[in-house]
């Protein structure tokens, strides 16, 4: 079984910082894509970035500029760097990955979502 935790959500002032951080475990082969989206109030969930296996990286443009994934394969770990945060950054921020479980075998996993509130 895999599971996907998330952690470093919280309350930040516009303009902060802040780090988010994914760690997947279990049994499986492969992280072969790990990723982060955002989920606003009313508004459906949607990608900020992602990077896939072959070390390629794509970013929304709202995120451009201003976020920065990054990955540990070494303890199947991948983070989400956000500076200069504003109050529309406010959301639900879940990560993401496809996870090859065997050599026949890939799934998408998500975590269960930390919030990131940017208030004054």
């Amino acid at each position: 079984q895999v599971h996907l935790v998330e952690s470093g959500g919280g309350l930040v002032q516009p303009g902060e910082s802040l780090t988010l951080s994914c760690s997947a475990s279990g049994n499986f082969f492969s992280v072969d894509t790990m990723g982060w989206y955002q989920q606003a109030p009313g508004k459906e969930r949607e990608l900020v970035a992602v990077r896939t296996s072959d070390g390629s990286t794509n970013y929304a443009d709202s995120a451009k500029g201003r976020v920065t994934i990054s990955t540990d394969n070494t303890k199947n770990t991948w983070y989400l760097r956000m500076n200069s945060l504003k109050p529309e950054d406010t959301a639900v921020y879940y990560c993401y990955a496809e996870i090859r479980v065997n050599r026949n075998y890939q799934f998408e996993y998500w975590g269960q979502g930390t919030q990131v509130t940017v208030s004054s």
